[in-house]
Order: structure tokens, then sequence, then C-alpha cells
């Protein structure tokens, strides 16, 4: 109690009488007490809950009120779990909006970015695989392919091509459990009957192809550079080994005009890219 009322600058019996206020106009206790200690209850955590979506939905109306006095194009919070697709079309967006605030949360998991777009902290998310939830919309926006990255030395590296089956029983590079790009590459490794072997698990691309240039093992990987003279990526037949990404929004919280149209952009962006390579 004392730090919270450090923290919110008032005096500690201020803040006690304006919790013992709560309590009396909710009707039931919402703390627990004990040994000059104090804890939400279950009763205060779903008051909780219910107050950070009023509060939420507050900060939105000022946000569209704002924008419709015609006070800026508001903000974007973008939650993403990977940043190489993302560079281009951000960069090309911001030239064209310079003053549009983008702020960018690096997310490792499904789960993570879903409760992010749901309490109202990101407004859009960029996610290798689909995030099925309620009240969610989402677009698949590009798909590349995946290719098994050896080392020059390797015996598989003069095939023309593998199928995901041959690398069984090989050293396997992959980045650490909960990714959610490791659960793309995962799937794809038990849709081949492959139990792989993790020698080394990161949480960087780069990391990956360092190790696998070390000899350490193989990764499953986009081509990144077909002309590396220490690695060799091998097109793999079987299965068909690609990587979806999806752009990832609320269906029925507002968003800002920004946001809105930051969506329209990178959708048409890889639409654009898709028919160019084609």
């Amino acid at each position: 109690m004392t730090r919270a009322a450090r923290e919110l600058r008032i005096a500690q019996p201020a803040l006690s009488k304006t919790i013992a206020r709560l309590e009396e106009n909710v009707g039931v206790p919402l703390f627990d007490r004990q040994n000059g200690r104090i804890r939400l209850n279950p009763y205060g955590k779903a008051f909780l809950h219910k107050v950070d979506a009023a509060l939420n939905l507050l900060d939105e109306a000022k946000r569209e009120a704002a924008e419709l006095a015609g006070l800026g194009q508001g903000g974007i919070r973008l939650a993403t779990s990977t940043m190489n697709m993302l560079i281009e079309p951000i960069r090309e967006f911001l030239d064209r909006h310079p003053n549009v605030n983008m702020q960018i949360t690096h997310m490792t998991s499904r789960e993570e970015m879903a409760r992010t777009i749901e309490s109202g902290e990101a407004d859009i998310a960029f996610s290798v695989m689909p995030v099925v939830r309620e009240g969610m919309a989402q677009s698949r926006v590009m798909s590349e392919e995946l290719r098994l990255v050896v080392p020059r030395r390797h015996r598989l590296a003069d095939r023309p091509a593998v199928r995901l089956a041959d690398a069984a029983g090989e050293p396997f590079i992959g980045y650490k459990e909960g990714f959610v790009v490791q659960e793309v590459n995962d799937a794809l490794l038990r849709q081949a009957g492959v139990a792989p072997r993790f020698v080394c698990r990161v949480d960087e691309p780069a990391a990956v192809l360092s190790l696998v240039r070390a000899g350490l093992g193989v990764a499953l990987f986009a081509c990144v550079d077909p002309d590396d003279p220490e690695l060799v990526y091998l097109p793999i037949e079987q299965p068909v080994c690609r990587r979806d990404y999806w752009l990832v929004w609320p269906e029925r919280r507002y968003l800002s005009l920004a946001a809105r149209k930051f969506i329209e952009f990178v959708i048409d962006h890889f639409a654009k890219e898709s028919r160019n390579a084609g």
C-alpha cells in the first residue's frame, strides 16, 4: 500500500479511504488483507478485468474523437513475430505518412500476440501462423518456400533436391520452444515423420545460419542468399514446405485511420510483390 501510494503520489491514508469507498460502492471486498499485505481477491480480479476493458474503450473514444476533429492520423501499435518481411513496407508507409506514430513490439508466440490484440495493447499483429480467435480478422499476405540449409561440405549438399525425411538423424538448429516460427517448422517435421534432435535453439534468424555455417547442424530456412559460399539451400520435394504470413486485427474494436490505412497498404504491397514475382 505504501509503494502504491508513492507511485500515485498521494498520501497512504487517502489511498486507503479511496479503496474503502470503491469497495463500498461495488458492494463486495476487492482485496484480501492479511499480515499487513493486500492482494486482489477473485472479486477484485474480475472487477479489474472489466475496468481495463472500460479504460481501453475510453482511450479508443478519445482517439476516434481526435481523428474526427482533424487532429492527425493517429498511431499504429504493431505486434510482430518477425521484422524481416515488414521492414520495406513499413519504410514505404512512413515515407508516405511521416506524421504517423509507429510503435513496434516483437513477440514470439501466437498466444502473446492474441492477448495484446484482445486487450487493446496492439492494433495489428503480423504472424507466421494464423491467430484463430473470435472477434479477430486476418488476411494471408504472403507465402515463402522453406529449404533445408546445410553446410557446403555436408553429405547432402551436392543433391539438386531432398526429401525432408533425408535429414532424419541429422542434428538440427532450431528456434526456442514457444516461438511461432518453430511451430511451423515442427509441424513440417512431424508431417515428414522426422523427430529432430536439436543441438541448439536460438531466438535470432542470423544465429541459425551462423550455427549451420559452423557445421553444428542443419535447419529449415527460407533461401536468403543462394550464392552464400558456405551454405547450400536445398529445395525440399516432400512434403511441400512453405511458411505463410498473416496480418491480424480486431473486427469490432476501433482502429485509428493510420492503422486501417496500414492494413490496406501491407496487403496491397505483398499482392504487388506476388504479381511481380509471377
